[in-house]
């Protein structure tokens, strides 16, 4: 049975703060999903609606989290599936209404059952209503009708809502910025997924396959009640080049690297983390070169994670490096500002062709407007922002549009930490998983 993940507190404030945003005489309305069929009767594992996750915690299928202020007094409700002794035999114990209505944080619980005859009623005198669509047709289609009633006929007695909207851009914007509880979290995501990649690390040999190393990823996270945040990549050789590689079908050969990037989910807080080893547990002068532009350009990119520089900061410093490390490769026989281009759009993106950070929480890419009225550098970032940096190279030998020196053919590196934006500077969340290739070639030593 599912229990609230964070104090009643925690809850409570972020329903007062998203609330002071709304006008008064206005209802909000976030359902959560339901079970989704994966084949005839089996379905997916459930993973709740990060809204319902963020505003009240709430993890099960099939509920509605509503709250309503009328006459400048907010009221918040869950509506759940209710007990029902036949269905928890086959699918589990529900925590039911009474238990909602005393363990999360609302004013009042109700069975799902209820929520036509409820909306409907406190519609009559709403102004305003804030929805996510798209998860539950049937409240879609109560508003709208509402709504449409009130243009047609004023609803007779003029009542009902004026206007609906979407709410997920306030919240998008509050979930930008974590909390000390949100973030104590995130460090037990991270810490957990760091101990999988050096369990991983560690049992690595040549001829082992793709799918036994994201077993053993796998495998750990599950073992401490965890889940996957995203689906595994482990890149083996030249599958390393592909960017969302995911068969993970191959054996892995003497000399290869192989890269991972793997993280998983507390409570729905996802960490996310790269990193890229040989197989052999030694690095050959090549990989070496390569390795070590990209560790620099890392680095670059987490210096620049600084409250106050704007959001592509770390990006531009990771490109730097990467594209000097192209030239001094003899990949790029260019000047490092035609490397760049002149919006970061150079020659270098051959090489290196996706972003170097993302958001990070309750989604493993978070939600917020990085570029908020089309800034070109991005948002401003803010102590308690929490994202990735994650620089690359790679080198694919199975493409014909660009030319590189054979002895890099076939390299792929990628190496990624999730970083915590902090008044005092960067807090590297994900710090315990080596990377250095002194701290990768030692703990390759420790095989047995």
């Amino acid at each position: 049975m599912a229990s609230i993940p964070f104090s009643i507190e925690e809850y409570i404030n972020r329903q007062s703060r998203f609330h002071s945003k709304l006008p008064e005489n206005s209802m909000v309305i976030i359902p959560t999903n339901s079970n989704c069929i994966r084949s005839n009767d089996t379905n997916y594992p459930f993973r709740g609606n990060s809204y319902m996750l963020y505003l009240c915690g709430w993890y099960d299928p099939d509920a509605v989290f509503v709250s309503h202020n009328i006459d400048g007094h907010w009221t918040t409700s869950l509506f759940v599936q209710p007990s029902d002794t036949k269905a928890e035999i086959w699918e589990g114990r529900r925590v039911g209404v009474e238990n909602a209505s005393i363990n999360w944080p609302v004013d009042e619980a109700y069975s799902i059952t209820e929520i036509d005859h409820i909306i409907l009623k406190n519609l009559e005198n709403i102004n305003n209503v804030f929805i996510i669509q798209g998860l539950n047709k049937q409240l879609d289609d109560i508003v709208f009708e509402s709504l449409t009633n009130k243009s047609r006929s004023r609803n007779k007695t003029g009542k009902g809502p004026r206007s609906v909207s979407d709410p997920s851009y306030l919240l998008d914007e509050m979930r930008l910025i974590k909390s000390k509880e949100e973030i104590n979290k995130m460090q037990i995501s991270c810490n957990l997924a760091s101990k999988a990649h050096i369990k991983a690390i560690t049992s690595s040999k040549p001829g082992i396959g793709e799918w036994e190393i994201q077993s053993i990823i796998e495998g750990h996270f599950i073992s401490n009640l965890s889940e996957i945040s995203y689906s595994s990549i482990v890149g083996g050789g030249s599958n390393a080049t592909v960017l969302h590689y995911g068969d993970n079908n191959c054996v892995i050969n003497d000399g290869d690297l192989v890269l991972v990037d793997a993280g998983c989910e507390i409570d729905g807080y996802a960490s996310d983390i790269t990193r890229t080893w040989p197989i052999n547990g030694k690095f050959t002068k090549e990989q070496i070169e390569v390795y070590e532009i990209v560790l620099e350009a890392e680095i670059a990119g987490i210096n620049a994670c600084v409250v106050g520089n704007p959001w592509l900061s770390s990006h531009h410093a990771s490109s730097k490096v990467i594209a000097e490390g192209l030239i001094k490769l003899g990949i790029l026989n260019c000047s490092l500002e035609e490397a760049l281009g002149q919006d970061y759009d150079g020659p270098y993106r051959n090489f290196f062709m996706h972003g170097t950070s993302h958001s990070l929480g309750l989604d493993v890419h978070d939600v917020g407007v990085t570029s908020p009225n089309g800034e070109k550098e991005g948002r401003i970032l803010e102590d308690g922002m929490i994202l990735t940096v994650e620089p690359g190279l790679y080198f694919a030998d199975w493409r014909t549009d660009i030319s590189i020196p054979s002895k890099y053919a076939g390299i792929g590196i990628r190496i990624e930490d999730d970083i915590l934006i902090t008044k005092d500077g960067p807090v590297i969340l994900t710090s315990s998983c080596p990377k250095s290739i002194i701290e990768i070639e030692s703990l390759m030593n420790t095989r047995g």
